[in-house]
């Protein structure tokens, strides 16, 4: 894993969760560890409105701390309830946090190859919605991490289970003084949470 991607959660605080937010997290936790238990694959599809930002954090940190914690079998997705572009403010919060960004290929939903250590298999990061053929059928569990998808997606087909885990949107911030400062401490916010369920993991 890159230094300074392990420096980040090094400095990371699970005391910041609040017990109230950690009962939130259980469900998660409970699911991969009923995987991890019978050394099943575990599938976790992030779901969020337009599959451009708080999604993809979460699908990024949560990959990476299954790799952190050495969890086996860990693939990790994410998609929209429509699909947009992954916005490019993102991309650059993960490249300062110590993640190496590749672009694949442009246009208007430009595709990234996300890397948290040199001998790792790259993250594809891309706006997708949430059932597309890039995305598992069944045997995930779905995780909402909005409340307009929440709302929007009280079924989604093939999921074993639904959990929703929800993060303010930093797009309040866009084209302010305070966009970089915001998508930090989301990114932070989320790098915590995910960080924290997997530090849970009995192997």
């Amino acid at each position: 894993m890159f230094i300074k991607i392990k420096n980040t959660i090094e400095h990371l605080n699970f005391d910041t969760i609040s017990e109230e937010r950690k009962k939130i997290l259980q469900p998660l936790i409970a699911f991969i560890q009923s995987k991890a238990s019978t050394s099943s694959t575990i599938r976790l599809n992030f779901i969020c409105t337009h599959n451009s930002r708080r999604s993809h954090l979460a699908q990024v940190w949560a990959q990476t701390a299954a790799a952190f914690y050495t969890i086996p079998n860990v693939f990790c997705y994410s998609g929209g309830t429509e699909t947009t572009a992954l916005f490019p403010k993102i991309a650059a919060t993960l490249s300062n946090t110590g993640f190496e960004i590749q672009s694949l290929s442009k246009g208007s939903n430009p595709i990234y190859g996300i890397k948290f250590g040199a001998n790792h298999h790259p993250i594809i990061g891309f706006s997708k919605s949430y059932d597309s053929e890039f995305n598992p059928k069944n045997d995930f569990a779905a995780i909402l991490t909005c409340s307009n998808a929440d709302e929007g997606c009280p079924f989604v087909a093939g999921a074993e289970k639904r959990i929703p885990i929800l993060f303010e949107d930093p797009k309040a911030f866009d084209n302010t003084p305070l966009q970089t400062e915001k998508y930090h401490e989301r990114n932070l916010q989320i790098a915590t949470d995910f960080m924290y369920v997997f530090s849970q993991i009995q192997k």
